[in-house]
């Protein structure tokens, strides 16, 4: 059993599949209300008695990158991508967890992460935030020509995200500076 507060234990269930799914259920409601390290402890332990459970992986993976665990992250979310190839969720995930910190992000990191955020938008066109974080990849990489492409795109995909907007008239006002 974890060392959780007593309000953040699960009843016993009957098998490890039942305490598995407790332990999901717990530590995603824990995750989403921001309580990212006691998440993370129940989505270990759910992903220890369900390793091929994609939902467990994903939760597990969302904690990691929230507590900026982005190594152990990878490791979850490549071996999910090959089980689930067609999963846009999983793509960004891995994405975010390939760049890890931007300000700390290598090059092959990135060029890595822009694959996995492309390969989101090749499943699902419209996948969240994907065009706006390959947009940010490209601009602190200095290629604006590549980030204002990015950000038009996150803005046609949603027109009420005022960071993709901004982004995107800062970009083009940059690059319009480089040309005079």
């Amino acid at each position: 059993m974890t060392n959780l507060p007593p309000e953040w234990q699960p009843e016993e269930p009957e098998n490890d599949e039942q305490r598995a799914r407790v332990l999901l259920v717990n530590g995603t409601a824990l995750l989403q209300s921001g309580k990212h390290e006691i998440a993370l402890t129940l989505l270990e332990e759910a992903y220890e008695l369900t390793p091929d459970d994609p939902d467990a992986a994903l939760n597990l993976s969302g904690a990691y990158i929230l507590t900026g665990k982005f190594r152990h992250a990878v490791r979850v979310l490549e071996k999910l991508a090959e089980q689930e190839p067609h999963n846009p969720m999983i793509w960004l995930n891995l994405g975010a967890a390939y760049l890890g910190n931007p300000v700390l992000a290598r090059d092959r990191h990135q060029r890595q992460a822009i694959d996995a955020f492309q390969r989101a938008l090749e499943l699902h066109p419209v996948a969240p935030n994907a065009a706006y974080n390959i947009g940010l990849i490209y601009r602190d990489r200095k290629d604006l020509d590549s980030a204002i492409q990015w950000f038009a795109q996150a803005v046609e995909h949603d027109p009420d995200d005022a960071d993709a907007r901004t982004l995107l008239a800062r970009s083009r006002a940059e690059r319009a500076a480089e040309e005079e």
